[in-house]
């Protein structure tokens, strides 16, 4: 049985033009058959299958000056709904954590298949980009990421299945007022340097209605933790990601 199982294996062969029917050995007497292989696959590498399609997939890589250009302008601002200031003309820029921090909220957003990046979304983005100093207060708290994404599926429930979050899930009205809080305090302050991710986790708690402030409440956070962690609000080492 063995055996005429090895046979068929032997003399099997795909029904191809390009192949033989029979097997060949690689000898000179085959070379024949060989060229006339290579000749069937040489329309490969024509412009349907050749350079055009090697040339579609790849990518498109920004010159260093355009990566650089970019990368100013995303580390510098984050959506404000002011319209007497312009997002590049805040005297204070965003820290590059708490533009990770943005990012992070709006991938959380995107698999809870929510339409808006809220207040919540904003504090478990936090907790995603896990470096800041805000990050481990709450970690250091007993909030973590996992507790946070299930006090939101409670307190928000579970979108469709059907539903597709679009690409930047807009900010809801709450989540952007505590963004702007944020820029408001750092800029009252009077202080240099950047807007860190301890500025918005304090503007996420200012809105008292919101649901990552009611989140925040509910995992023992307070007002006593705000005005500690207050004051470490400029102690945020500076990260950058250009």
């Amino acid at each position: 049985m063995a055996a005429r199982a090895l046979s068929i294996l032997s003399t099997s062969t795909f029904h191809s033009p390009c192949l033989p029917k029979k097997p060949t050995t690689i000898s000179s007497s085959s070379s024949r058959s060989q060229n006339s292989f290579v000749s069937c696959l040489s329309p490969l590498s024509g412009s349907l299958f050749g350079e055009s399609i090697y040339q579609s997939l790849r990518p498109l890589i920004p010159s260093p000056k355009q990566g650089l250009f970019h990368s100013a302008m995303v580390l510098s601002m984050l959506p404000t709904a002011k319209h007497d200031i312009a997002p590049d003309k805040i005297p204070n820029r965003w820290s590059a954590r708490s533009i990770k921090s943005f990012g992070m909220a709006e991938l959380e957003a995107r698999k809870l298949k929510y339409p808006n990046t809220g207040t919540e979304a904003l504090l478990m983005g936090i907790l995603v980009e896990g470096t800041s100093r805000a990050a481990r207060f709450l970690r250091e708290n007993g909030i973590t990421l996992f507790k946070v994404r299930e006090e939101t599926v409670k307190l928000l429930g579970k979108s469709d299945m059907y539903f597709f979050s679009p690409e930047h899930p807009p900010l809801t009205e709450p989540a952007q007022r505590a963004l702007d809080w944020a820029v408001d305090e750092k800029t009252k302050s009077g202080e240099g340097g950047e807007i860190t991710t301890t500025h918005m986790l304090l503007g996420i708690w200012s809105e008292k209605d919101s649901a990552g402030h009611k989140i925040l409440a509910s995992l023992g956070f307070d007002d006593v933790k705000a005005s500690e962690l207050a004051k470490s609000a400029n102690e945020e080492v500076s990260l950058s990601y250009r």
